[in-house]
């Protein structure tokens, strides 16, 4: 087999704040099956691996997607397992997005998996007692889970039809939110569950499902810790820093004593683009542009009162294969991909400033 090199960037510039968010991420839960296709990465022409350059280069959070198949190709919990191990071993602290399907869970896709039931009541049941040994396992191994995310982008629901807010309405999300948080809580007193949505920018999307999730004897405020949101340049124009702001800090002040903290634990922005309308024309296409984007998320995060703002998390930024990752641009990845080009880029390094 051909082994294929490709260096990393950094985000140095990125992520070098006046007041230090607590956490800089990568989801790189692609990684295992990269590795098995034959890809390797180096920092400074040397061979290392990947979880260990992004601790290198600052990186101390690992955010790695759970789904329900059995397959190791498919993100099963073994695989899973396996990963958070690697990063846990690096130095990086761990969040744990649930899928709560067999395959992409996201705005559009949000499959009942195989082999659950497809009544409330039994995915209640399901819900719970799967997530309660999601968190077991981690905390089994060795490996306790900090975060976790149940649920991923369900911005109209989850474990469709049944979950599905636009079919039937908010009440069976409400309570399998509810039947999974009690699944975390009773394994461990420690995670932190988040709720994510995506286009964290939509304030308008983002008030009416926090206005209308919360219902008595089901979902509870107490039930969550943590918002969790994706911000993309690719999906919308309206995907702007000022909108960001608006939406989050509308967030912040909603829950108030309740002390929610935010991270937006989704974005990328290309390195090599052609064609796509962008959310902001002044940032560059290139490396240099992927860190000023980031950085203007981190100047978002940073003016939320209270200091909830807390965290930025770079979607799968090794996925050779896959550079797009899942826009129409070219390539979003923080490594090169050019076999003549070794160094890094611009924009990988999350260290703090000295």
């Amino acid at each position: 087999m051909r082994f294929v090199h490709f260096c990393i960037i950094s985000l140095l510039t990125a992520l070098s704040p006046v007041r230090a968010l607590t956490y800089r991420g990568a989801d790189f839960s692609s990684l295992v099956n990269l590795e098995n296709s034959g890809i390797t990465y180096e920092d400074s022409g040397v061979t290392t691996k990947f979880e260990t350059i992004l601790e290198n280069h600052g990186a101390n959070l690992a955010r790695i997607r759970i789904w329900t198949s059995t397959s190791n190709s498919q993100y099963s919990l073994n695989y899973g397992l396996a990963l958070a191990k690697r990063a846990v071993a690096a130095g990086m602290t761990l969040l744990i997005d649930l899928h709560y399907s067999d395959t992409w869970a996201d705005p559009g896709h949000q499959a009942i998996p195989s082999g659950w039931p497809t009544t409330l009541s039994g995915l209640n049941t399901q819900i719970y007692t799967y997530t309660n040994s999601i968190v077991k396992a981690f905390a089994a191994q060795g490996t306790p889970i900090q975060y976790i995310q149940i649920g991923n982008e369900i911005n109209d629901g989850m474990l469709w039809p049944v979950g599905r807010i636009s079919v039937n309405g908010y009440s069976p999300l409400s309570q399998l939110l509810h039947s999974a948080a009690n699944g975390v809580r009773d394994a461990s007193s420690t995670t932190k569950i988040m709720i994510h949505l995506a286009n964290g920018w939509d304030g308008s999307a983002v008030a009416s499902f926090y206005n209308q999730i919360f219902i008595s004897g089901e979902f509870a405020t107490g039930d969550f810790d943590i918002l969790g949101f994706s911000f993309y340049p690719f999906y919308g124009t309206g995907a702007t820093y000022s909108a960001l702001q608006s939406s989050l800090q509308a967030m912040v002040t909603k829950f108030g004593k309740k002390v929610k903290d935010v991270m937006v634990v989704e974005t990328d922005w290309p390195a090599v683009c052609s064609g796509v309308a962008l959310s902001d024309t002044a940032i560059p296409i290139s490396a240099e542009g992927q860190s000023t984007w980031v950085a203007g998320i981190r100047t978002v995060l940073q003016a939320l009162s209270g200091g909830h703002g807390v965290g930025i998390v770079y979607w799968e930024p090794g996925w050779v294969g896959n550079a797009g990752l899942g826009s129409s641009c070219a390539d979003a990845l923080l490594v090169d991909r050019s076999a003549n080009n070794k160094g890094l880029r611009s924009s990988v390094d999350r260290r703090k400033p000295p």
